[in-house]
């Protein structure tokens, strides 16, 4: 697949879901081998994809833990994902002995929606308003639960007895109370390279939820008479080219991401590798930046063979995670390695 074998031996690893097809195969086509693991029952795609080189069965993703002897002595670097969060969590994740892509000190403000919003803030980006307490609910919401869990959960209201009523259905999560924007949501996938010091504006991409945009397609009558209630679980991505007057905010906006990243707990390395700022856009096209995930998001899965963006940048197929394939490589004959890995 592509290019000759390389990485003086060091393999790219990461587990069964969410990106992960992309990730190992931008991995083959800068001439890495793949190590898979993954779980029971979740494994033929992979297979029939063919982009694993070696593939590890696991009856949960959490036994990886176990594994860690095995992948340090195959000089083996893990890519993470949401999914990869989700099976860990952040204590086990900062824990992890094997080398890791990213910065593990952002992981923390990425974790905390109120930590994540001090972070946005210290950005200058605009931000919609936090409700504290239900009970000063002043028009509609959307209540947004933590942790990287694909939207599950998220709900509407426009009043605090609304908001009881709906929360008593929901499993016990943390949460915030967030002013609902009405606009055109807009995914920006990013990447940032601390070995050349550029932002890459990699791709666009909106979200295809169930049932919100379903719901869409029945007439409001229908809805009240049918008592259907909006759900945003994430079931797909769609893509998407913005009108290129906005490009030159958007660039803005993730270089004052990556600026600020760099105060945060006085870390100077700050955040780097890919990621997205979750963005509605008003009629009067300003940004509310709503939400950052510091790590690969599977909006990216739709650019495999690349987006009209990154066309213009590399003139070849360039996936998000064949670009983080190609900064490790780019790391390891520059001998800076120790850099990009935590």
């Amino acid at each position: 697949m592509g290019a000759a074998k390389t990485g003086n031996g060091h393999k790219i690893a990461t587990i069964g879901s969410h990106s992960a097809l992309q990730i190992l195969y931008g991995a083959k086509q800068e001439g890495f081998s793949t190590i898979l693991i993954c779980e029971n029952g979740r494994e033929q795609p992979y297979k029939s994809y063919k982009v694993a080189d070696e593939l590890i069965l696991v009856s949960k993703f959490n036994e990886m833990l176990k594994l860690q002897e095995k992948l340090l002595s195959e000089k083996a670097i893990i890519i993470p994902h949401a999914t990869f969060f989700d099976a860990f969590g952040l204590e086990e994740v900062e824990k992890l002995k094997v080398p890791y892509f990213g910065n593990k000190k952002i992981l923390k403000w990425e974790a905390d929606r109120l930590l994540q919003r001090e972070w946005l803030k210290k950005a200058g980006l605009i931000l919609p308003k936090i409700y504290k307490k239900p009970e000063d609910i002043d028009g509609p919401v959307i209540i947004k639960f933590y942790g990287a869990r694909g939207g599950k959960g998220f709900f509407l209201a426009r009043s605090a007895e609304e908001f009881y009523k709906k929360i008593k259905e929901r499993e016990a999560r943390s949460y915030i109370i967030q002013e609902y924007i009405v606009g055109a949501p807009i995914y920006i996938h990013y990447f940032y390279s601390p070995l050349t010091d550029e932002l890459e504006v990699m791709s666009f991409d909106r979200r295809y939820e169930s049932n919100v945009d379903s719901i869409g397609r029945i007439a409001a009558k229908d809805q009240l008479d049918l008592g259907l209630e909006t759900s945003y679980n994430i079931t797909g991505n769609m893509p998407l080219v913005v009108r290129e007057s906005l490009l030159p905010e958007i660039f803005r906006m993730g270089e004052a991401a990556v600026k600020a990243s760099r105060k945060l707990d006085g870390d100077k390395i700050g955040l780097y590798g890919p990621f997205s700022l979750e963005t509605v856009i008003t009629p009067d096209l300003k940004f509310f930046v709503f939400e950052i995930s510091a790590r690969i998001v599977a909006g990216t899965n739709l650019y495999i063979n690349g987006s009209p963006y990154t066309d213009l940048k590399y003139g070849e197929p360039m996936s998000t995670g064949r670009r983080i394939a190609r900064e490790i490589k780019a790391a390891i004959e520059q001998n800076k390695l120790a850099a990009i890995l935590n």
